[in-house]
């Protein structure tokens, strides 16, 4: 699954992430070792669904419990932070936490930003900024950044 415009990427990452949508915010964290905000989640371990994975790296990341998760949409972008010909794959998934997050392991910082906000940072990923035009825009389901 790759814009047929685009080459075949040399690497491809493949992440889930949680989308908590709430008056027109976004939950996005930012780790220690990045510049850029991004949606809390990860990669997928061996063995691991993406449900799993999400599961996991919501506890470790904003030390609280997930519930339910629902499919959002599938962003094929540049990875951030990653390097040249690098791209991700992330699937996002909606669902509830089960208490107030906070920053845990290697995650230095919360913040809740609108798209404008967000887009106003120094570093983006263009995942997130395509996610965001699709949630101000009110569409979900399958998606290919670069297609908007």
């Amino acid at each position: 699954m790759h814009d047929a415009n685009s080459t075949a990427p040399e690497q491809l990452i493949r992440a889930v992430g949680l989308v908590r949508f709430v008056d027109r915010r976004l939950l996005l964290v930012r780790a220690g070792y990045q510049a850029a905000f991004y949606l809390p989640g990860g990669k997928i371990d061996p063995g691991e669904t993406e449900v799993q994975a999400l599961h996991r790296e919501v506890r470790e990341e904003l030390g609280v419990g997930l519930v339910g998760a629902d499919f959002f949409g599938r962003y094929v972008t540049d990875a951030v932070g990653q390097g040249d010909g690098v791209q991700v794959e992330l699937s996002c998934y909606t669902g509830e936490l089960d208490g107030a997050p906070e920053p845990a392991a290697e995650i230095a910082e919360l913040a809740w930003c609108t798209r404008e906000e967000y887009v106003a940072h120094e570093v983006t990923a263009p995942a997130i900024v395509a996610l965001f035009a699709d949630l101000d825009g009110g569409s979900n389901g399958e998606q290919r950044a670069g297609s908007h």
